[in-house]
């Protein structure tokens, strides 16, 4: 793990901060903690971090809010941790930016894989220079090709802004809401019918078996990501 990548912990019990903070110091990275949204505010101005680790239950506010402010700025890695369980809550965080969401109580090795997965997919495409690749399917987002084992794919219009838009972020969930509102526009934000008659055809395209896909998975009852290395 790269040494220079630095963690913002924003958790108000100071135990739980601790213990996360110690727990990333062993993979190498810095960390610096917050216990109220003004002070991840300031802190992340300040630190510039690579990543957050989120709790939602602050003394100064509900964690989304900071996540939605920090999203009008940044696209770095937001690991949600948080309590709250409910599938509308998951929902809610992921339709603001966050990229993942682990309820407490946790066990700290599957956070830890988290964090790690979360900060290789943040580089996956700066690394790739914009071109996502897997297995023989190839999407060029610079050149706006797309390609199946070394074969132009022939896609629609809308099959091609719904791949292009989970290939941006590979391996983070995109939400129903913000598939429809990317492709359709934001007054089919609650149009799921139409995503799923889509990605049907888009799968049919472009997976070996569509009833068992292996690069756009879906995420029940809250979206879709495509597959990462």
């Amino acid at each position: 793990m790269n040494t220079r990548n630095r963690a913002l912990i924003v958790e108000d019990d100071k135990a739980i901060s601790q213990f996360l903070a110690s727990s990333l110091t062993g993979l190498g990275l810095d960390t610096a903690i917050a216990h109220t949204i003004e002070q991840a505010l300031q802190s992340f101005k300040a630190k510039k971090p690579q990543l957050m680790i989120l709790d939602l239950e602050l003394p100064d506010g509900d964690g989304k809010d900071l996540l939605r402010q920090v999203r009008e700025y940044s696209d770095i890695p937001i690991i949600v941790l948080s309590a709250r369980q409910s599938e509308q809550e998951k929902v809610a965080c992921f339709n603001l930016g966050a990229d993942d969401y682990l309820a407490k109580p946790f066990g700290i090795q599957e956070l830890l894989a988290r964090v790690q997965v979360a900060l290789r997919h943040a580089t996956m495409m700066t690394l790739r220079d914009h071109v996502y690749s897997l297995e023989g399917l190839v999407v060029d987002l610079a050149s706006n090709l797309v390609t199946l084992h070394g074969e132009p794919l022939h896609l629609t219009p809308l099959e091609f802004k719904l791949l292009t838009t989970l290939a941006r972020m590979p391996g983070k969930i995109i939400t129903h809401r913000q598939l429809l509102m990317t492709v359709w526009g934001e007054e089919y934000g609650d149009e799921t019918h139409y995503l799923r008659i889509h990605m049907g055809r888009l799968r049919a395209k472009i997976e070996e078996n569509p009833a068992s896909p292996r690069f756009i998975l879906t995420e029940a009852g809250i979206g879709y990501r495509l597959a990462a290395n």
